[in-house]
């Protein structure tokens, strides 16, 4: 038991990961998400609108209609507009995505370490034994993070109305909160077999690629806490690792989730469909856009929520 207990205290490296009071978690990743949405929101539309788009996109002997073809993509009705209208074009479904964003952050880094610490009470003595400590520590923070994501679906209907929102908003106009979800029901859990099957490598890729990147920076020996920027590369190789791991399944349920409510289509549809129109780097679309954007996005949010539950946890004392 005391084994156990030296365990979670080892890798509580930052505030992130401590077993810390639920209300500096719940606060610190709330601030976080709403952070992270008012810069980030655009860029996800973006990519959201790249998944979506069926046809081919790069013509690789005309750059020309290689742009022509990525402004329509990206800004849709807005595409001749002014750079101004294609900027707030960038932000539909702004509702939708607040909602789920900060009920994800909240959910996802402020649970994460509740099942880990769960986890390693139970599991960590025998963890340790089989693998080493250092492995077997990182194999609990990405198993814990595998649970934490296949839980996730429950969200399913907010990102399904903010893919909507992003991609095709005709099918929500003159429609509010409660007639959709009156009318639509479980619909909205569209997908929901394809989205806990993406966010189960997804999570603990993200959770363990962040534990085992600590472990080699040295991050928790001795007591010894992770840095600002120690906590931002850690996050940075979890989240790139995880993006490109669930990118695939990520392609394919946003497809599910933007067909019209009353057209549904198939996972299997839509992967044949998409092999046979766009070859299997379609299944690859919108993921530059989400790489270029990891780096800063988590630097940014890990730094927020990090040191916003670090100075909750001492002020709710």
């Amino acid at each position: 038991m005391m084994q156990n207990k030296s365990s979670s205290d080892t890798i509580a490296t930052s505030p992130m990961h401590m077993s810390g009071k639920s209300e500096a978690r719940i606060i610190g990743s709330a601030v976080a998400g709403i952070s992270e949405l008012a810069l980030f929101h655009p860029v996800d539309t973006i990519a959201k609108r790249l998944m979506s788009t069926e046809t081919q996109l790069v013509i690789l002997n005309s750059p020309a209609q290689t742009a022509m073809n990525l402004n329509v993509a990206i800004f849709r009705n807005a595409a001749a507009e002014s750079v101004g209208r294609k900027a707030v074009s960038l932000f539909p479904g702004i509702g939708f995505g607040a909602a789920y964003k900060i009920l994800q952050r909240v959910y996802k880094f402020g649970g994460q370490p509740v099942v880990k610490d769960y986890l390693t009470k139970k599991y960590g003595a025998d963890f340790d034994e089989r693998f080493g400590h250092k492995t077997g520590q990182t194999l609990l923070a990405a198993i814990s993070g595998s649970l934490i994501g296949i839980g996730e679906v429950v969200l399913l209907p907010l990102d399904a109305l903010k893919i909507k929102a992003q991609t095709a908003p005709e099918q929500l106009h003159g429609r509010g909160v409660v007639n959709i979800f009156a009318q639509e029901g479980m619909s909205l859990y569209r997908g929901a077999g394809l989205t806990a099957m993406r966010n189960a490598p997804g999570s603990f890729a993200l959770f363990g690629g962040s534990a085992a990147a600590k472990s080699v920076m040295g991050v928790g020996e001795d007591g010894v806490r992770a840095t600002w920027t120690q906590d931002a590369i850690a996050s940075c190789v979890g989240a790139v690792a995880s993006i490109s791991v669930a990118q695939p399944l990520d392609v394919i349920k946003t497809r599910i989730q933007n067909r019209p409510f009353d057209s549904p289509e198939s996972g299997m549809t839509i992967l044949k469909r998409l092999i046979q129109n766009e070859g299997v780097g379609g299944l690859f679309k919108g993921l530059t856009p989400k790489l270029l954007v990891v780096g800063p996005k988590l630097i940014f949010s890990f730094t927020v929520a990090q040191h916003l539950i670090g100075y909750f946890e001492q002020a709710l004392k």
